[in-house]
């Protein structure tokens, strides 16, 4: 009996593929790069030099991912927003320690490689990093076609940035009666998608292009909208010195994470109603019978970032944010406790 002649080709995994990927990403790459780049796609490790316009500087990194929103981009056969929601929200958890974006590293994992989809999300990737102002430093795409089904991926991506240690965000400036400042989410940004698709597709029996009831917008418009990045509006704030701490509104809601950034004896009171709650939540709950503090701890509910600032910088920053483009509302305040309380209603 003749032996099996077998190739990496014949398991599924395309090397040929990978290569001509490879030549296409290295252009968004490379737009990326900036003074401080000193290494270009295909080195074994990203080289970055330090930037020598910071004192004391800390260097401050995060890792996430896009979870389940990725089941969405399946069903609608739209790959160019993660990329972005990736870096975007791996920006803004380093922003709330005061930290502006270095560089970016990105991991793409698939079964069968599909060039097309891949230098979608890349591209997205590329244009989040040139827009937040960070080198795609490097990453990894990765064909595992007997861990992943067909036609879905797994996106994570990491991220460094710096701090001047005089500007380092630790909550050490935050006191009893500053105010509580809430930026506008651009949607569920990446939180809640699990809880979400339930509802939508199941309970609704909707599909990606179907106009979700209630909001002026496709099911996939609604649910891709990109999570949006704060550093272009805070950053000057924060060289300022005008903020004392800042809370990214992810998984959890405003109850899971302003209290992360809030110091020991202290807590928030929200008051309801302070902010016109969107559509697509109100839809969501409605249609899925969602109990209301159900809701607040699973979506960011129309607020995507917290500024914890003193009374006497309200006016000034809400005047600030307003010129800069942010829609922004005074929401609550800390107060002595734990944790978070809601008052009043809608």
């Amino acid at each position: 009996m003749a032996e099996a002649r077998l190739s990496y080709r014949a398991t599924g995994v395309d090397l040929d593929a990978a290569e001509q990927a490879k030549e296409r990403l290295a252009e968004l790459v490379a737009a990326t790069r900036d003074r401080w780049t000193l290494s270009d796609l295909g080195s074994f490790g990203g080289l970055y030099r330090l930037p020598d316009d910071a004192s004391e500087p800390v260097l401050v990194s995060s890792a996430d991912g896009v979870g389940t929103k990725l089941k969405v981009a399946f069903l609608a056969g739209r790959h160019d927003t993660v990329g972005r929601d990736l870096v975007n929200h791996c920006v803004n958890d380093i922003l709330v320690q005061g930290a502006r974006p270095l560089f970016f590293l990105d991991y793409l994992a698939t079964g069968a490689l599909d060039e097309a989809v891949v230098i979608d999300v890349v591209r997205g990737v590329a244009a989040a990093c040139r827009d937040n102002g960070c080198a795609l430093l490097g990453g990894e795409t990765a064909q595992m076609p007997d861990f992943y089904a067909p036609g879905e991926y797994d996106l994570a991506g990491f991220i460094v940035g710096l701090v001047s240690r005089g500007r380092l965000l630790d909550g050490s400036a935050v006191a009893e009666g500053d105010a509580l400042i809430g930026l506008a989410s651009s949607g569920l940004h990446t939180n809640g998608y699990t809880l979400a698709r339930r509802i939508v597709f199941d309970v609704m029996g909707l599909e990606a292009g179907d106009s979700l009831p209630g909001v002026d917008a496709s099911v996939a418009d609604a649910l891709l909208a990109v999570h949006r990045s704060y550093a272009a509006s805070l950053l000057p704030l924060l060289s300022a010195g005008r903020i004392h701490a800042l809370a990214h509104v992810t998984g959890g809601g405003i109850p899971g994470n302003l209290p992360r950034v809030l110091p020991d004896g202290l807590g928030a009171c929200i008051r309801r109603g302070s902010w016109p709650v969107p559509p697509l939540f109100t839809t969501l709950a409605a249609r899925g019978g969602v109990e209301e503090a159900e809701m607040d701890r699973v979506f960011n509910m129309g607020v995507g970032m917290i500024a914890v600032v003193s009374p006497s910088e309200v006016e000034g920053l809400l005047g600030d944010l307003a010129r800069a483009g942010e829609t922004a509302w005074t929401i609550g305040s800390v107060v002595a406790g734990a944790g978070v309380e809601y008052v009043g209603g809608p």
